[in-house]
């Protein structure tokens, strides 16, 4: 991970950026904001000419990523375009939630797709040190270089070759809340700190809604959870020491980061379906039943990628029925925790350096902006383009924290602790979610298995 900067100036960065959230946030994005999308952009037949593309017909390019349902159909718009300029046809490839292991049997098989989304950063490392990828062209790199700033580059790098482009960025610091559950149960503020968010979920499980809902049968929505949690409560420089396991999981920082946690995870009342409830339920799950049936969830914690979820599958409208506030304060600050999906070339040949150019220029990114649920790095892309005014704050606050950020944990780590479904890190705060009691336990499950991971990558 890019860790240059230093901790007064992260933590002044956050703090402006998890600001910039908190007032940008309150704006009411109506229903008829969405509805009233042009022909264009609903269909993802952006106008916009910012690159210049190669005559591809006759040629089919397979592209991989994590994505189903909204979100997949979602990026197929973008896909449609490039179709439509190039005339190569493009083939989505759902990899399931194990992405690297999807894609190193395709490649030893000697079947990659031409292009892949990878989730972790972990894994692009891992990949370019078994000689996988392919290099950014000079067109696509020209993109890059245009539009993202030398952090959201420096991501996409391995030992100073280029070699991913971040297309979709996630703000991973957010509480997605019911406003109707809110207004039941007499609340009119959003909590800004971790007490204040423990106090609010009491109240409105005491008016009768489930307070949190929680995605724990995906296990990557738990290190979600721990991150925040740790960063805001630890502070960046040991956030950076723990990604990189230069200190060990068995820190006693680990261990007051978990016993917050289990303030809330640890009390069945405040969980939908209580902790067996949440671990049997997976991340589009946890967003629907804070937002459909008679007794919707109250509050539901994830990234900006939510809304596709919201817009997809329940009749709630962004910034009407469903709002959101900056992930509260454990610590001194909110903290702000980044993620995304870099974009790499699996083949050679020009059909997936064109795509890599394609996804790297604002044209794909407005397009897939007009679509919802998505944000970009991209800087330059027009910011009028995103589906609603909820989204379009987020994109808004992470540009602003320029290279302040701090990306995702978990994504950093080598795939078989931070990114593998049943294993790892993902299982081993599934097991502290089902007993939150046992904090030792938890590290040591942690330590063993980070040690493990990080000695054989």
């Amino acid at each position: 991970m890019r860790s240059t900067s230093s901790t007064h100036r992260t933590r002044r960065t956050a703090a402006a950026t998890a600001a910039l959230l908190a007032g940008a946030l309150v704006l009411t994005a109506c229903g008829g904001d969405d509805d009233n999308a042009s022909d264009n952009e609903s269909k993802g037949t952006g106008t916009g000419t910012s690159v210049t593309l190669p005559k591809l017909d006759g040629q089919t390019l397979e592209v991989a990523a994590v994505w189903t349902g909204a979100e997949q159909e979602n990026f197929t718009q973008v896909l449609k375009e490039f179709t439509k300029r190039t005339g190569a046809k493009v083939k989505f490839v759902p990899t399931g939630n194990n992405t690297s292991t999807f894609l190193g049997a395709k490649i030893e098989g000697g079947q990659p797709p031409d292009v892949a989304f990878l989730p972790q950063v972990g894994v692009l490392k891992q990949f370019a040190e078994k000689k996988w990828l392919k290099p950014l062209g000079p067109e696509a790199k020209a993109q890059l270089d245009k539009n993202f700033s030398q952090g959201w580059r420096d991501l996409g790098a391995v030992g100073g070759q280029q070699y991913g482009v971040y297309a979709k960025a996630a703000n991973k610091s957010l509480i997605w809340y019911n406003t109707a559950a809110f207004d039941a149960a007499g609340i009119t503020d959003t909590p800004k700190t971790w007490k204040e968010f423990i106090s609010t979920a009491q109240t409105l499980s005491d008016a009768g809604s489930p307070a949190v809902s929680v995605g724990g049968a995906d296990g990557w929505t738990l290190t979600d959870w721990f991150e925040n949690v740790y960063l805001s409560q630890a502070g960046p420089e040991k956030y950076d020491q723990l990604a990189q396991h230069k200190i060990k999981w068995t820190d006693p920082s680990v261990k007051q980061a978990l016993t917050t946690l289990a303030e809330l995870w640890g009390r069945d009342e405040l969980l939908a379906g209580g902790r067996k409830g949440a671990l049997d339920t997976d991340f589009p799950k946890s967003v629907t039943q804070a937002f459909t049936g008679d007794t919707p969830a109250a509050m539901v914690y994830e990234g900006d990628f939510v809304t596709a979820n919201i817009n997809a599958d329940t009749k709630a409208k962004v910034g009407t029925d469903a709002k959101v506030f900056p992930f509260p304060a454990v610590g001194s600050d909110s903290p702000v925790v980044s993620g995304g999906d870099v974009a790499v070339a699996l083949k050679d040949g020009k059909g997936a350096q064109a795509l890599l150019t394609f996804l790297a220029s604002t044209d794909a990114a407005e397009i897939w902006a007009a679509q919802g649920g998505f944000i970009s790095p991209n800087k330059e892309m027009d910011q009028a383009k995103y589906k609603d005014d909820v989204t379009g704050q987020i994109a808004k606050a992470l540009i602003a924290a320029g290279d302040d950020f701090r990306f995702d944990m978990s994504d950093q780590a080598p795939a078989a602790f931070g990114g593998t479904q049943g294993t790892g890190e993902w299982k081993d705060l599934q097991d502290f979610l089902s007993n939150p009691s046992d904090v030792a336990g938890a590290q040591q499950k942690l330590e063993a298995d980070a040690a493990k991971a990080y000695g054989s990558s």
